[in-house]
């Protein structure tokens, strides 16, 4: 037991029911080495950073001591993975050393990924190599600064071992956050064995935890299954707003909580194409960019199809109650998908015509390659940059003190093909920017509403693959400046700053990435 590392555990999974899991401790590692600690998210879970970056803190995050309080285990579920159903999951080289209470009384997850061998480990070796872990702690935390609801990562640290896989390759652990682990999967494992009794404790843990207002509903379990699909739909419309495609959502990596999980072979889509896909393992395109609202849906079917026995005892009007419910997620992933890309070009109010202008700019996006983050980001710039405003702005006054802020350059380091240029009149027009004449300070303090508005919901910085590349090759001889250095840049994905414009760029022909890996 580690008494010099304080981490304030209050464990309740642990205590709904043995047959959610299995007790298991780390794997000691031989020589534990820091990598980084987030040291903001350490703070917001009452834990002191200094602690964690101390010798003992180092041991407690490799697994080699268990800190005061912590129970370890090995959490059980099932899954459709790529469509096909595995019965037998679980956490093969994941354990949760416990719960805590953040500051902002919400209750998180602290697990070790990449801490061992455990009874669900099927043939495995239970360790990471230090690419993926790079990888989730880049990209999950560029994911909680674009706004989008997903796990967290608190630390991670080198374990002096080799990891073999298809060569020798440093081993990694990460220290991951999230409100819970709980997935649907969980629920299909108990569904399958028909252990309803524990199904049931189960469903009334996760109201408590996420969900309690369904706790208070006439019907607990549907209201339960109602708000997951709520917060699915949400979560894929964020994911669609910002070109994220997962890559390998099966049914046990999607969280009951309505955050996202498993950064494996995530990607973010440069040249926008509704058919990319990324992962090296989907060879049919079931994961790609357009598929994955449908997919999730897919999956929240089998998270109805497990609630059945504790919806009604009547399986058909089980059924149709699931049913209602779940067709209910098409109107509430568009209702926020349509929000989210409305207001990406400015617009507030959702209406046909700012629809049609929104699925206009994705042809022309996708007509002349153009890259979805940077696309839509010089959109506000233009607004500013063009000149040819009724001689309104004529580079001599807001747009040179504008360029002068140091608040853009993307319009000048990505300028839009010229085939934009009738889109660009039209969206004016819907703006109600081209139909003020006359009145200067009117059509100023317009187009700077407007401008300020996108430029808070358009990235500049996005964990662009070539960039994660390079920063897991340079981790790969001991060299983290540049997984640092991303790190720090992608906190601020809003804030343009001349001298980090490098990041912002797609890639080349030559550093261009086509295809990701899974970690395991």
């Amino acid at each position: 037991m580690s008494h010099v590392v304080q981490i304030p555990f209050d464990n309740t999974y642990l205590h709904v029911a043995e047959a959610l899991f299995s007790h298991q401790l780390p794997t000691p590692v031989k020589q534990p080495g820091l990598i980084r600690i987030n040291e903001a998210l350490a703070e917001a879970l009452s834990i002191d950073p200094r602690q964690l970056a101390s010798a003992e803190g180092i041991a407690v995050l490799a697994g080699n001591q268990i800190p005061e309080g912590a129970e370890p285990i090995a959490t059980a579920y099932a899954g459709h993975q790529f469509g096909g159903w595995n019965p037998q999951l679980g956490d093969g080289r994941a354990i949760l050393l416990g719960e805590v209470i953040g500051r902002d009384g919400c209750r998180y997850d602290l697990q070790l990924k990449g801490a061992g061998v455990t009874p669900f480990s099927r043939m495995g070796d239970g360790r990471s190599p230090l690419g993926p872990v790079l990888r989730e702690y880049i990209v999950s935390e560029a994911m909680a600064a674009l706004g989008v609801p997903t796990t967290r990562s608190l630390a991670a640290v080198t374990t002096g071992e080799r990891v073999v896989r298809d060569e020798f390759l440093p081993g990694a652990i990460l220290t991951r956050v999230a409100r819970s682990h709980i997935r649907v999967g969980t629920f299909q494992y108990l569904a399958a064995r028909q252990d309803f009794d524990t199904l049931r404790q189960l469903a009334d843990h996760v109201i408590a935890r996420h969900y309690p207002e369904a706790g208070r509903a006439d019907n607990p379990y549907l209201s339960l299954l109602a708000q997951v699909i709520s917060a699915q739909a949400g979560l894929v419309a964020h994911w669609q707003s910002i070109g994220f495609i997962h890559g390998v959502m099966n049914t046990d990596n999607m969280l009951i909580s309505g955050e996202t999980i498993d950064y494996g072979p995530c990607a973010f889509m440069e040249n926008y194409d509704p058919a990319t896909v990324f992962s090296s393992i989907d060879q049919g395109g079931r994961y790609a960019y357009r598929n994955q609202p449908a997919i999730a849906q897919w999956n929240l079917v089998w998270l109805a199809q497990s609630l059945l026995p504790l919806i009604d005892a009547d399986e058909g009007l089980a059924v149709k109650q699931a049913q209602a419910a779940l067709d209910a997620f098409g109107d509430r992933y568009l209702e926020n998908y349509q929000r989210r890309m409305c207001a990406k070009i400015g617009i507030e109010q959702v209406d046909d015509a700012a629809n049609g202008l929104v699925s206009e700019l994705l042809s022309l996006m996708a007509e002349q390659r153009v890259d979805f983050t940077l696309g839509f980001r010089v959109l506000a710039e233009w607004l500013v940059w063009n000149g040819e405003r009724d001689g309104d702005l004529d580079g001599k006054s807001g747009g040179e003190e504008y360029r002068s802020a140091g608040a853009i350059a993307a319009a000048s380091l990505y300028p839009l093909p010229e085939q934009f240029q009738g889109w660009l009149q039209r969206w004016q027009q819907l703006l109600g920017i081209g139909s003020i004449r006359g009145n200067h300070q009117v059509r100023e303090q317009k187009i700077d509403a407007v401008r300020s508005a996108m430029l808070a919901c358009n990235p500049v910085f996005i964990p662009r693959n070539h960039q994660v590349e390079r920063a897991i090759e340079a981790g790969n001889i001991g060299d983290f400046e540049p997984f640092h250095r991303l790190v720090e840049v992608l906190a601020a994905p809003f804030e343009f700053d001349p001298a980090k414009q490098d990041y912002a760029m797609p890639a080349t022909p030559e550093q261009r990435v086509a295809r990701t890996f899974c970690g395991t």
